[in-house]
Parts: structure tokens; C-alpha cells; sequence
């Protein structure tokens, strides 16, 4: 009970536990094909992380789905001030989805700047799925022998989220980002998501066991889910 209350403790004090107030995410059980809400949060340079602002402040586009069965407040948004939103991205319990496109943006001077920004000072995201939070990088800049190159950006334009589940239980996420795309303007970029769905040992008391490891971020965020 004392080790677990510490954990419990640890999460809180870093905003990363946000239960929520409706029957699936509530009590975290899940019948096939029940829908599964990606939440999206905050962005924000990784080197300050006080320094935040709502995902939707970079010029992102929204997935077609409109209509979700429901909204709640979660702990984070109480705690922290923040409004999760929807991601529009259609993701139901255990049925995988193979690479699909859901929105377009024209890339016009004002959103090419935004992006570049965003890049160049290292921006990072984060999203929650049943109150797993997830994270990954907006983009990065090209490298020249380890010389970042001025005015080469990329953006990564395709997130392919590995979801374990125990049971009727979510208790693993893991995002990979993909498709890397130069920052053009007039360019007109698609952004594309796909899910698979894995059986896990992991039990569910213990889903939250990796966010301790004080190597997690480095590790997960900026080397182990990102692939060329």
C-alpha cells in the first residue's frame, strides 16, 4: 500500500493520471468494439515543460469523426487548467486499423511559420487514451553530420498508436511517429493514423509502473517511438 501510494502520488504531482467520469474510461472495461476516445492536450518546447499551450494552437487538423458518446473533466484538466479535446480520430477496442487518412492541410506562410517554430525549439505533445498518456514530437530539423540545416523542417505527418490490452483492459500505449515531410509552403500535407491492438501481460494495477522510470521521457519520447 505505501509503495503504491507513493506511485500515486508521483503520477499526480506530474499530471499524468486523469480519471475520468463515464462508464468505459470510469471503470476502464471495455467490450469489443466499444469506442475508445484519443484525447489531445497540450504542446509545448520539451525543454519547459511549464510552458504549454493547447494542441490545436499549431495549425493540426482534426479527424472526421464529429460525434463521441460522451465528455468529462478529467484530473488534469482540473489540476492543470487544461481542456482536453478530441482528437476526430475513430479508435474502437481491439479492432485494428490499418494506415488511414483523415485530414489535409494546405500549408500557407502563416502555418509554415507555426510548424517551423514549433521544430526548431523542439515542441512536443501530449495526448491520453483511457487516461494513458501519450506523447510525441511535432517534428525535426535536418541534420548535416549532427549540424542541424537552417530552414529544413519536417514534420511528421503519421502516428501509428500500438495499444496493449489484458483482458477488457487497457494497460499499454505506445505511439510511433512516421512519414517525415519537409515544410514547403504551398504544400499541401496528409496526415494519417493507424492502431494496432496487441494482448499484454501487463496487469492493469500496474499499467502506470513505466512513467516512474526517470529514463522514460528521454528514452521513449525522442529515440525509442520515432522512426524515419
Amino acid at each position: 500500500m505505501l509503495r503504491r501510494g507513493r506511485q500515486l502520488l508521483c503520477l499526480l504531482a506530474l499530471g499524468l493520471l486523469a480519471p475520468a467520469a463515464r462508464a468505459d474510461e470510469h471503470n476502464h472495461v471495455y467490450e469489443d468494439g466499444d469506442e475508445v476516445v484519443l484525447w489531445m492536450s497540450t504542446v509545448g518546447p520539451y525543454h519547459n515543460r511549464q510552458e504549454t499551450y493547447s494542441y490545436y494552437s499549431l495549425p493540426f487538423c482534426r479527424g472526421t469523426k464529429i460525434i463521441i458518446n460522451h465528455y468529462h473533466e478529467t484530473l488534469a484538466e482540473a489540476l492543470q487548467g487544461i481542456e482536453l479535446e478530441f482528437s476526430g480520430l475513430d479508435i474502437d477496442f481491439k479492432e485494428d486499423i490499418s494506415k488511414t487518412e483523415y485530414c489535409q492541410i494546405n500549408l500557407n506562410e502563416e502555418s509554415q511559420k507555426a510548424f517551423a517554430y514549433a521544430i526548431k525549439n523542439q515542441y512536443w505533445y501530449q495526448m491520453y487514451i483511457d487516461d494513458l498518456p501519450i506523447w510525441g514530437v511535432v517534428g525535426e530539423m535536418e541534420n548535416n553530420d549532427g549540424v542541424a540545416v537552417s530552414d529544413s523542417y519536417y514534420i511528421w505527418a503519421h502516428k501509428k498508436f500500438d495499444i496493449g490490452y489484458n483482458g477488457k483492459q487497457i494497460v499499454d500505449v505506445n505511439l510511433t511517429s512516421d512519414n517525415r515531410v519537409k515544410l514547403v509552403q504551398g504544400a499541401r500535407i496528409t496526415f494519417s493514423y493507424e492502431v494496432n491492438w496487441k494482448k499484454s501481460n501487463i496487469k492493469y494495477e500496474d499499467r502506470f509502473e513505466k512513467y516512474l522510470d526517470p529514463n522514460f521521457f528521454q528514452h521513449r519520447i525522442f529515440y525509442g517511438t520515432i522512426t524515419a
